[in-house]
């Protein structure tokens, strides 16, 4: 239902700082500069969808995008909505199931905080050193073997 080509595209969400989330989308091809956009979300089937308390807005004041604080996403999943108007008409809706996991082919994405509690421990008898980390403190991930790390080491 709606007008053709007025749905939002190229919708991503991006997770950083462990609790905060911005979604982010193109206005629809076919949209005209009165198009607004509303976007909800939600964790779970269950739950009602939220609205967005923050918008971000293009140079016309559409919405293109949503800064989320206090962000959890309790089960790997999260439901999006995005809905509007324009010229008293309806847009074309555009709802999305994404689904978060280690290997993540979705719209979401989250930028990682550093690792923590880094420890090395060398000695010389063995010629060698002990390097330990806890993982990054993360909005959704539980199973450390999710994370693949890299090392740089420098001799100095």
């Amino acid at each position: 239902a709606g007008m053709n080509e007025t749905a939002i595209e190229n919708f991503i969400c991006v997770i950083f700082n462990v609790s905060f989330m911005n979604c982010t989308w193109h206005v629809g091809r076919a949209a005209s500069e009165d198009t607004q956009y509303f976007l909800y979300w939600k964790n779970s089937k269950k739950e009602d969808f939220s609205g967005c308390q923050n918008y971000i807005n293009d140079n016309f004041g559409r919405h293109t995008g949503c800064r989320f604080q206090n962000v959890t996403i309790e089960h790997k999943t999260a439901y999006f909505l995005v809905n509007g108007s324009t010229r008293g008409q309806n847009i074309q809706s555009e709802d999305n199931l994404l689904l978060i996991n280690c290997i993540s082919n979705y719209i979401i994405v989250e930028k990682l905080t550093p690792p923590f509690n880094v420890t090395v421990n060398c000695t010389e008898a063995s010629h060698g050193c002990k390097i330990q980390w806890q993982p990054p403190r993360t909005s959704h991930v539980k199973f450390p073997t999710c994370f693949k790390y890299e090392l740089v080491i420098e001799n100095k």
